[in-house]
């Protein structure tokens, strides 16, 4: 018997506020503000798995650079 796995595609802002361990506003906000980009999905956002990652790899960047 095989068994397929199948990847999330997207998550929910609810879930990317859950990974990055901050709050559903504060996760809104950065959707609001561009910070990090989202998808409209009809009345809903989705977040790509890149777009997360791009969003890490900014901030981990920045405090790099600042601590420079």
């Amino acid at each position: 018997m095989t068994t397929t796995v199948i990847e999330r595609k997207w998550h929910t802002t609810k879930e990317v506020a859950e990974m990055l361990g901050y709050g559903l506003s504060k996760t809104k906000m950065l959707i609001i503000t561009g910070e990090l980009r989202s998808i409209k999905d009809g009345r809903n956002r989705r977040i790509l798995p890149r777009y997360v990652d791009e969003y890490v790899e900014r901030r981990a960047r920045q405090a790099e650079e600042g601590s420079a």
